[in-house]
């Protein structure tokens, strides 16, 4: 194993074990719900939109809106403070306590006073700090860390948290239901909060016209501790400031069904404080309400901590666009699996998690869990203010990389590999971002170059130097590539439909080469003219190692070689899913928009193509039909997120093969992610979702088909049988 990734891997180990079980049943639970809740919501993209919208505005105006709502603040009787940093906020909360003789403090749910560690620094002036959301008590009660933004303990179990209370309350009769749970917590928490000298919240939002907070929970322990105490302090990231109460519609339209699944949460509190009710003296029964004190006191303390600088970064700024719904996580199967104590850092976790602990902690706490981001983007659907999330980490991962400082004869490798990046550079990732180049020898000097890889010393020496698994296959590369057989074939169409030029992805063209003829005699077979030209990959590779300056001139050299085949009215036909997503979305960070524009409108998936084909008249017949043949269909995650799932099962029952699809959304192989011995099991543990959904007793006798190169990998070493792709199923 390479150095510094066993340590890593234990972990790993050791929290797919413990917490992973539970994780894994919360997380899929609230992404069910999710697609339940917003497949019913008929504005969903507009409100998305909306928030979008909001949020981009905020964010723009923000030093004028912090002192709009300073006004309105102090207009209705409370204070408002900006703080530089977690220091100068818990110095200001801190005083206010002591103002007040603070014994105790009670605390809503708040990742930012988590980031604040403000407990510990009230715990130092001898203050009793309460957490009264019923995850963050157990959290704090076990002396852990949060794991989720929105369920800090989802990482335990009912049985587990039973276990916990008995131990630290040795009750006469301990709870063991969830309904007892929640009493036991009930009781105790409500004598806390009436005894409390200060009430500590955070806030959803917060509307810069009136100074009025959302406040968003499933427990109304929040409201509790805005108005039972006398003090109430409110602390939120600048970021939450929105511009007024009107704009909160639809943030709260998708709060809780980004989150839970819920079209709302059964709390949802509205104060403009300090709020002008009674006060409450608990040991007084006796003066009626109406006949008491309404003299509170109200902070809002507004968190700086890094969030202004990530305003003025360009590819950073749309993190403080999240409204921490968590719906990251939840769809990301990395994090269903280990939780955000291995996929995250000092406060934040998932796959926004990265963005916000680059701009407030720093690289070198960002970069400990980046690479749990594999890029998958199946997040990226799923955030309600359309945060382009594993871009983010993405740059992240880059900063990290030039961050390196050169070791030894790095200026060796900077000046011999074919790349733009710096020396220093982890060798696993300039491994796996060169793959092309990789691809290239392995071809030329096939078979050799197969016999050698697999040798014992070489698998070592590939694990301990560059941290490929040796549990993992290999390629094996071909020595005649698709560009080179097609090269040599003389294949006529007479009288085409189209033109096409079949795009070589660098697994198709030096690998799965089967795949890419069979691709071209599909094609030919319903009357289109198939072109194969030399292309460079498309930046793929480097991309997921965080190698931007190298992707952006692969990128730059695709749309050179395809503009000329689109020039001259021939569509793009793309097999692999990750490279269309590529031109899809990225190439959107790296071309003009015209060039790609064009190259967008032109560019198909290759069965989502042959659907295209056939629904325009072309001749079923002239490919294989399946007589009945039993498949089982999985969809790459790019593939869905680009909405192309339906094509290919649609191409399959139309020509007579009975389809199963997975609902399983993720292989766990994710290109590079699963050949890292740090990830390898992971990877493993993730797959196992699908292996199993392919073993029943509906699915066992089937013949697997998935559309990625790496799905395919992964199935073939989950399962005892081949895996093929469905446009080798479909050629004649």
């Amino acid at each position: 194993m390479s150095k510094g990734s066993g340590d890593k891997a234990a972990e790993i180990r050791r929290l797919m074990a413990t917490e992973g079980p539970a994780i894994e049943e919360n997380t899929k639970g609230f992404n069910r719900k999710r697609q339940e809740a917003v497949a019913g919501l008929e504005n969903y993209e507009e409100l998305r939109t909306r928030a979008r919208e909001i949020k981009e505005d905020a964010i723009d105006r923000l030093p004028e809106l912090i002192e709009e709502l300073r006004d309105a603040v102090e207009d209705n009787g409370g204070h408002l403070y900006v703080a530089d940093d977690a220091d100068d906020a818990n110095r200001y909360i801190r005083e206010v306590a002591a103002d007040n003789d603070a014994e105790r403090v009670v605390k809503s749910k708040s990742m930012t006073t988590e980031e604040l560690e403000i407990n510990d620094a009230l715990e130092e002036d001898g203050v009793d700090v309460v957490e009264t959301d019923l995850g963050e008590w157990v959290v704090q009660l076990a002396d852990e860390t949060p794991s989720h933004l929105i369920a800090p303990a989802i990482h335990r179990s009912q049985e587990s948290i039973a276990e916990l209370f008995e131990a630290v309350f040795d009750p006469e009769d301990p709870p063991e239901t969830a309904d007892e749970l929640t009493s036991f917590a009930r009781e105790r928490l409500g004598e806390r909060i009436r005894d409390a000298d200060v009430g500590m919240t955070g806030a959803n939002f917060v509307t810069a016209d009136s100074g009025t907070m959302a406040l968003v929970t499933s427990e109304g322990n929040a409201r509790k501790c805005a108005v039972t105490p006398d003090t109430h302090v409110a602390v939120a990231g600048v970021e939450k400031i929105i511009p007024t109460t009107d704009d909160l519609s639809p943030f709260l339209e998708l709060l809780a069904r980004s989150g839970t699944g819920q079209d709302l949460t059964a709390y949802v509190s509205l104060l403009t404080p300090p709020v002008d009710s009674p006060t409450l003296d608990f040991d007084d029964d006796e003066t009626p309400l109406s006949e008491r004190d309404s003299d509170r006191e109200f902070h809002l303390v507004l968190i700086d901590n890094g969030r202004m600088a990530m305003r003025e970064d360009d590819q950073l700024r749309e993190t403080l666009y999240c409204i921490r719904c968590g719906a990251c996580s939840n769809s990301c199967a990395n994090f269903q699996h280990v939780g955000g104590h291995a996929f995250g850092g000092e406060t934040y976790s998932g796959g926004i998690g990265t963005g916000w602990e680059a701009g407030i902690e720093g690289l070198d706490t960002a970069a400990e869990f980046n690479d749990f981001c594999t890029g998958c983007s199946r997040c990226v659907n799923g955030c309600p203010t359309k945060i382009d999330i594993p871009w983010i980490n993405t740059v992240v991962r880059d900063r990290v990389n030039r961050g390196t400082e050169p070791e030894g004869h790095d200026f060796l490798v900077e000046g011999l590999t074919p790349d733009e990046e710096p020396g220093g550079l982890d060798l696993d990732k300039r491994l796996f971002g060169n793959f092309e180049t990789l691809a290239k020898l392995g071809s030329a000097t096939a078979p050799v170059s197969n016999w050698l890889a697999d040798t014992g010393p070489a698998r070592w020496a590939l694990e301990r130097v560059a941290g490929v698994d040796a549990r993992r296959d290999l390629p094996e590369f071909q020595r005649e590539t698709l560009v080179d057989w097609f090269d040599r074939r003389v294949a006529t169409v007479p009288d085409p439909t189209r033109e096409v030029v079949l795009y070589p992805d660098v697994y198709t063209n030096h690998v799965q080469v089967e795949r890419g003829k069979a691709a071209v005699r599909a094609l030919e077979a319903l009357g289109v003219s198939v072109r194969v030209p030399a292309v460079r990959s498309s930046g793929r590779a480097p991309l997921s190692q965080g190698m931007i300056a190298t992707a952006e001139n692969h990128a730059h050299d695709v749309y050179g070689s395809l503009a000329e085949h689109i020039d001259a009215g021939r569509d793009v036909v793309v097999i692999e899913p990750s490279d269309l997503a590529m031109f899809e979305r990225e190439y959107e960070r790296f071309l003009p928009e015209a060039s790609v524009e064009r190259l967008q409108e032109n560019s198909y998936e290759v069965m989502e193509y042959v659907y295209g084909l056939l629904e325009n008249g072309a001749d079923a017949d002239a490919l294989r039909g399946g007589d009945g043949e039993d498949v089982a269909y999985h969809a790459h995650c790019q593939q869905r997120t680009l909405g192309l799932e339906a094509h290919t099962v649609a191409v399959l029952e139309d020509l007579d093969y009975d389809v199963r699809t997975s609902d399983v959304e993720c292989c766990g192989m994710a290109g590079s992610f699963g050949y890292k011995d740090t990830y390898y099991e992971l990877s493993m543990d993730v797959g196992e979702d699908l292996a199993e959904q392919f073993s029943t007793a509906e699915t066992r006798d089937r013949t697997v088909v998935a559309s990625g190169t790496s799905c395919l990998e992964q199935l073939d070493a989950l399962l005892s049988r081949p895996s093929t792709h469905p446009v080798e199923l479909i050629a004649p």
